[in-house]
C-alpha cells in the first residue's frame, strides 16, 4: 500500500477521534435525537409526502410532534418524580414520617414464627434490618434532593443540551435519507452487509426500544393508578419506579407491587391486598404478554437474560441513557454475529 494511502487512513482515524471528542459532551443530545428520528421517521415520511416540497416545514412539524408526544410529557413526569422524591425525603428527615416506627409496626403485625425466625438470624436482626433500610432510604432521598439542586445549578447547560437535541432532530428529519445513504457508502463493508446491518439497526430501535418503553410506561401508569386508588402514597413516585423497573424482564414492576401487597396483607387490609395482587398479576402482568408480540415481534426480541444484563450494565456505565444504549448495543451485537453465522452456511444449530 502506498505511503500516501497509509498517511490518509491515519489522518482519517485521527480526525475521526478528534470529532468524537468534540461532540462527546453532547452525546446524549445526539443519541436521543437519532433515536427519536428513527422511531418517528415513518410518520415524518407521511407528513413530508403530504406537504410535498416543503421539507423544512415537514421537519418542523415532526419535531413539534415529538415535543408534544414524548419530550414535554417526559420532562413533566421527571420533574414531578424529583419533586415527589424530594418531598418524601424532607418529610422523613424532619421526623414527619418515622421510618423506625413504621418498621416496628410492620414487625408487630408479622406472625410470631416469622419474628422469631428474624431474631434468630442474628442478635437484633430486625433492628439491623431497620437501620439498613433507613440508611438506604435516606441515601435515595439525598439523591433526589441532590438532583433538585443540580438541576437548579445547571439550568443553562440543560437548555443548551435540550436545544442541541431539537436542532439535530430537525436536520435528522429533513436530511435523514441523505445521511443514511452517506453513512452506508462510508462504512467499510460490502453493500449486502451494510444493508443488512442498517436494516437490523433500525428495526431494533423501532421495535425493541419503542416496544419496551411503551410497555413499561403502560405498566407504570397502571401500577401508579392502582396505588393512588388504594391510597398508597406517593403513588406517582411508585408508578414511575415501576415504569423503570418494567424495562427489566422477569422481575419488573413486581419488585414494587409485591412488597406493597404483602404490607397490606400483614396490616389486615385484605381487600386492598387482594385488589393489588389481582391488578399486578392479571393486568400489569398480562400487558407484557399482550402488547410485546405486536410491538416488538419475534425476530427482533432479545432473550430476557440478555435484556436484564445489558440494561443493568448500561445503567452502571452510562447512567439513565444505559436503559436504551445497553439493550441497543446487545441487539446490534446479536445482529452482527447473526449476519456472520448466516455467511458461514446453512448448517442448522439445534438445542440438546
Amino acid at each position: 500500500m502506498p505511503v500516501q494511502h497509509i498517511s490518509f487512513y491515519v489522518l482519517l482515524i485521527l480526525v475521526t477521534i478528534a470529532f468524537i471528542a468534540v461532540i462527546l459532551p453532547f452525546y446524549s443530545a445526539v443519541f436521543w435525537a437519532i433515536v427519536l428520528a428513527i422511531i418517528f421517521f415513518p410518520v415524518h415520511a407521511r407528513i413530508e409526502n403530504y406537504l410535498g416540497e416543503h421539507r423544512n416545514a415537514a421537519a418542523a412539524l415532526s419535531v413539534l410532534m415529538c415535543l408534544c408526544l414524548v419530550i414535554i410529557p417526559g420532562l413533566a413526569i421527571l420533574s414531578s418524580l424529583i419533586q415527589e422524591g424530594n418531598s418524601l425525603y424532607q418529610r422523613v428527615s424532619s421526623g414527619e414520617i418515622d421510618l423506625g416506627n413504621l418498621l416496628r409496626q410492620a414487625e408487630e403485625i408479622l406472625p410470631l414464627f416469622v419474628r422469631e425466625w428474624l431474631h434468630s438470624l442474628q442478635v437484633n436482626g430486625f433492628a439491623a434490618l431497620q437501620e439498613r433500610l433507613s440508611s438506604a432510604f435516606m441515601q435515595g432521598g439525598r439523591f433526589f434532593a441532590g438532583r433538585v439542586l443540580t438541576i437548579g445549578q445547571n439550568t443553562l447547560q440543560f437548555f443548551v443540551t435540550f436545544g442541541v437535541m431539537l436542532y439535530m432532530l430537525f436536520f435528522f428529519f429533513r436530511d435523514g435519507r441523505f445521511l443514511a445513504r452517506t453513512i452506508r457508502r462510508a462504512v467499510p463493508l460490502s453493500e449486502k452487509h451494510t444493508r443488512q446491518f442498517a436494516s437490523r439497526f433500525t428495526s431494533v430501535i423501532r421495535a425493541t426500544i419503542r416496544g419496551n418503553i411503551i410497555i413499561a410506561v403502560i405498566q407504570g401508569m397502571i401500577g401508579g393508578l392502582a396505588f393512588w386508588t388504594l391510597g398508597i402514597e406517593p403513588a406517582l413516585l411508585w408508578g414511575v419506579l415501576m415504569t423503570f423497573l418494567s424495562l427489566l424482564p422477569a422481575v419488573g414492576a413486581a419488585l414494587v407491587w409485591v412488597p406493597a401487597a404483602l404490607y397490606l396483607a400483614l396490616a389486615v387490609s385484605w381487600i386492598k391486598a387482594a385488589i393489588l395482587v389481582f391488578v399486578g398479576i392479571f393486568v400489569i402482568g398480562l400487558v407484557d404478554n399482550l402488547l410485546r408480540p405486536p410491538l416488538v415481534g419475534k425476530e427482533t426480541r432479545l432473550p430476557d437474560y440478555l435484556v436484564l444484563i445489558s440494561t443493568i450494565g448500561g445503567i452502571s456505565l452510562l447512567g439513565i441513557n444505559g436503559f436504551v444504549i445497553g439493550p441497543l448495543v446487545t441487539a446490534l451485537f446479536i445482529a452482527a454475529w447473526g449476519i456472520f453465522i448466516e455467511e458461514r452456511g446453512p448448517e442448522e444449530i439445534t438445542r440438546d
